[in-house]
């Protein structure tokens, strides 16, 4: 019995099998502040997330719109860090990028070698991610619209969203909910399927 099996209890074959390397890619999720990315990463994370979170103060009370959100007391101001294993051997990566203006400098930085981006929409507050939308156009990065449907707010079709955000017909456009599982891996899933369509061959 080697060491994993024995601290685990069990070893999934394709482990043993030393042919098999996963692959492990790079996905970025990104949008306005306070539409939920933290809480979209920590979902699906298999590892407790990395969260750079502070307290909220009243410094930011004239630049940060708590209008949506009147609960939120902490914000992100580095990135969330999570890790999903979609299938036997594909791992991703998950970077959540600040939402705030004044931490838009990093973005280059947690995009680089990024096989895609997930752009997080509060349908309260569309005009949120047109700078992550035109961010991602720019840099030629394949990414998803993930339409976070909050509780207790209207629902909209993704056809809606799509075309009030004039996002392009490849583009996918989902609706899910950032605190449940299946939906966010489901929006993964479908910016996986995306990147590889677009890739060159």
């Amino acid at each position: 019995m080697d060491f994993a099996e024995s601290e685990t209890g069990f070893v999934p074959e394709w482990q043993k099998d030393l042919t098999r390397a996963p692959v492990s890619t790079k996905i970025v999720v990104a949008g306005g502040f306070g539409v939920g990315k933290t809480t979209f990463v920590g979902a699906v994370s298999e590892i407790e997330p990395l969260r750079t979170e502070a307290l909220m103060t009243r410094a930011s009370e004239e630049t940060d719109d708590l209008g949506a959100t009147p609960d939120k007391a902490t914000t992100t101001v580095a990135m969330d860090f999570g890790r999903i294993t979609l299938d036997d051997d594909l791992v991703l990566y998950l970077f959540g990028t600040p939402g705030q203006q004044r931490f838009w400098f990093m973005w280059d930085d947690l995009v680089r070698g990024a096989i895609g981006a997930v752009v997080m929409a509060d349908t309260r507050r569309l005009e949120d991610c047109f700078p992550a939308l035109d961010y991602f156009e720019s840099c030629a990065l394949p990414y998803v619209v993930a339409v976070n449907h909050f509780e207790g707010t209207e629902a909209f079709e993704a056809d809606d969203v799509r075309e009030a955000l004039s996002v392009p017909e490849h583009a996918p456009v989902v609706i899910m909910d950032a605190r449940e599982r299946s939906t966010v891996a489901d929006s993964l899933l479908a910016l996986v399927g995306h990147a590889l369509e677009t890739a060159p061959a």
